[in-house]
Protein backbone atom coordinates (compact mmCIF):
# COMPACT_ATOMS: atom_id res chain seq x y z
CA UNK A 1 0.00 0.00 0.00
CA UNK A 2 1.37 3.30 -1.16
CA UNK A 3 1.95 5.97 2.05
CA UNK A 4 0.28 9.00 2.16
CA UNK A 5 1.71 12.01 3.82
CA UNK A 6 -1.01 14.84 5.65
CA UNK A 7 0.02 18.42 6.30
CA UNK A 8 -1.29 20.20 9.52
CA UNK A 9 -1.21 23.20 7.75
CA UNK A 10 -1.84 26.77 10.16
CA UNK A 11 -3.21 29.69 8.89
CA UNK A 12 -1.52 33.53 8.96
CA UNK A 13 -4.05 33.79 12.46
CA UNK A 14 -2.74 29.97 13.61
CA UNK A 15 -5.90 28.25 12.82
CA UNK A 16 -6.09 25.05 11.29
CA UNK A 17 -6.95 24.35 7.89
CA UNK A 18 -9.38 21.66 7.56
CA UNK A 19 -11.69 19.84 4.82
CA UNK A 20 -15.17 19.43 5.90
CA UNK A 21 -15.89 16.48 3.87
CA UNK A 22 -19.37 15.49 2.53
CA UNK A 23 -19.59 12.51 0.71
CA UNK A 24 -22.77 10.61 -0.61
CA UNK A 25 -23.20 7.61 1.41
CA UNK A 26 -21.42 8.92 4.37
CA UNK A 27 -21.68 10.51 7.19
CA UNK A 28 -20.13 13.99 7.27
CA UNK A 29 -16.25 13.78 8.45
CA UNK A 30 -13.32 16.28 8.27
CA UNK A 31 -9.78 15.72 7.58
CA UNK A 32 -6.26 16.98 7.44
CA UNK A 33 -4.92 17.98 3.61
CA UNK A 34 -3.16 15.41 2.19
CA UNK A 35 -2.41 12.11 -0.41
CA UNK A 36 -0.32 9.45 -1.54
CA UNK A 37 2.74 9.24 -2.40
CA UNK A 38 3.13 9.31 -6.47
CA UNK A 39 6.25 7.65 -8.23
CA UNK A 40 7.06 11.12 -9.71
CA UNK A 41 7.33 12.87 -5.98
CA UNK A 42 10.95 13.02 -5.15
CA UNK A 43 10.50 12.97 -1.24
CA UNK A 44 7.72 12.91 1.26
CA UNK A 45 7.93 16.94 1.57
CA UNK A 46 7.41 17.09 -2.45
CA UNK A 47 4.22 15.09 -1.79
CA UNK A 48 2.81 17.10 0.61
CA UNK A 49 3.99 20.41 -1.20
CA UNK A 50 1.84 18.64 -4.38
CA UNK A 51 -0.92 17.29 -2.21
CA UNK A 52 -1.39 20.76 -1.05
CA UNK A 53 -1.13 22.69 -4.17
CA UNK A 54 -3.31 20.45 -6.07
CA UNK A 55 -6.13 20.31 -3.17
CA UNK A 56 -6.29 24.01 -1.73
CA UNK A 57 -4.17 25.75 -4.28
CA UNK A 58 -1.31 26.86 -1.06
CA UNK A 59 1.88 27.36 -0.82
CA UNK A 60 3.30 26.92 2.16
CA UNK A 61 6.65 27.17 4.60
CA UNK A 62 8.83 25.61 7.94
CA UNK A 63 7.47 21.60 6.54
CA UNK A 64 7.94 20.24 10.11
CA UNK A 65 7.78 15.91 10.38
CA UNK A 66 5.45 15.81 13.54
CA UNK A 67 4.42 12.26 13.53
CA UNK A 68 4.12 8.87 11.83
CA UNK A 69 0.72 7.36 12.14
CA UNK A 70 0.26 3.31 10.72
CA UNK A 71 -3.31 1.73 10.80
CA UNK A 72 -5.47 -1.02 9.62
CA UNK A 73 -7.09 -0.19 6.42
CA UNK A 74 -8.35 -2.56 4.05
CA UNK A 75 -6.40 -5.64 4.68
CA UNK A 76 -3.82 -4.14 5.11
CA UNK A 77 -1.72 -1.32 6.97
CA UNK A 78 -1.81 2.22 6.19
CA UNK A 79 1.11 4.30 6.64
CA UNK A 80 0.86 8.56 6.66
CA UNK A 81 3.49 11.20 7.48
CA UNK A 82 1.94 13.90 9.23
CA UNK A 83 4.27 16.98 8.67
CA UNK A 84 3.48 20.50 9.64
CA UNK A 85 3.57 23.71 7.72
CA UNK A 86 2.42 27.54 7.79
CA UNK A 87 0.45 29.05 4.92
CA UNK A 88 2.25 31.25 2.69
CA UNK A 89 -0.54 31.71 0.44
CA UNK A 90 -4.38 29.85 -0.45
CA UNK A 91 -6.03 30.41 -4.17
CA UNK A 92 -9.37 27.90 -4.30
CA UNK A 93 -8.57 28.92 -8.37
CA UNK A 94 -5.52 26.70 -8.83
CA UNK A 95 -7.75 23.64 -6.80
CA UNK A 96 -7.47 20.99 -9.35
CA UNK A 97 -7.50 16.65 -9.37
CA UNK A 98 -9.50 14.12 -9.52
CA UNK A 99 -11.14 15.01 -6.20
CA UNK A 100 -12.70 18.14 -7.67
CA UNK A 101 -13.23 16.92 -11.30
CA UNK A 102 -15.29 13.41 -9.75
CA UNK A 103 -18.94 14.63 -8.45
CA UNK A 104 -18.50 10.81 -6.63
CA UNK A 105 -16.10 12.05 -4.01
CA UNK A 106 -18.12 14.86 -2.90
CA UNK A 107 -17.22 18.21 -1.35
CA UNK A 108 -13.67 19.13 -0.20
CA UNK A 109 -14.76 22.54 1.55
CA UNK A 110 -12.18 24.27 3.76
CA UNK A 111 -13.00 25.46 7.49
CA UNK A 112 -10.19 27.04 9.72
CA UNK A 113 -10.61 26.29 13.40
CA UNK A 114 -9.21 27.33 16.83
CA UNK A 115 -6.29 25.71 18.14
CA UNK A 116 -8.25 24.04 20.91
CA UNK A 117 -8.42 20.45 21.62
CA UNK A 118 -12.43 20.72 22.03
CA UNK A 119 -12.67 22.25 18.49
CA UNK A 120 -10.65 18.52 16.90
CA UNK A 121 -13.08 16.14 19.69
CA UNK A 122 -16.16 18.26 18.24
CA UNK A 123 -15.60 16.88 14.84
CA UNK A 124 -15.88 13.01 12.74
CA UNK A 125 -11.99 13.83 12.09
CA UNK A 126 -10.18 10.81 10.08
CA UNK A 127 -8.16 8.75 10.22
CA UNK A 128 -8.28 8.62 14.01
CA UNK A 129 -4.78 8.08 14.15
CA UNK A 130 -3.98 11.61 13.24
CA UNK A 131 -7.44 12.98 14.83
CA UNK A 132 -5.24 10.98 18.61
CA UNK A 133 -2.14 13.21 17.56
CA UNK A 134 -3.92 16.55 17.02
CA UNK A 135 -6.13 16.11 20.19
CA UNK A 136 -3.04 15.42 22.45
CA UNK A 137 -0.57 18.15 20.66
CA UNK A 138 -3.29 21.09 19.32
CA UNK A 139 -2.29 23.39 21.98
CA UNK A 140 1.85 22.63 21.28
CA UNK A 141 1.27 23.10 17.24
CA UNK A 142 2.72 26.95 16.64
CA UNK A 143 5.73 25.98 18.90
CA UNK A 144 6.47 22.48 17.55
CA UNK A 145 5.83 24.28 13.60
CA UNK A 146 9.29 26.29 12.95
Amino acid sequence: MRPSVRGVLLDHDERLVLFRRTVPGRDLYWSVPGGHVEPEDGTLEDTLRRELLEELGATVFAVTPLTTVSYPWKGETKTQYVYGCRLVSMDPELRHGPEFEDPSRGLYEVERVELDQSEISARNLIPEAVADYLSANIAALPRLIG
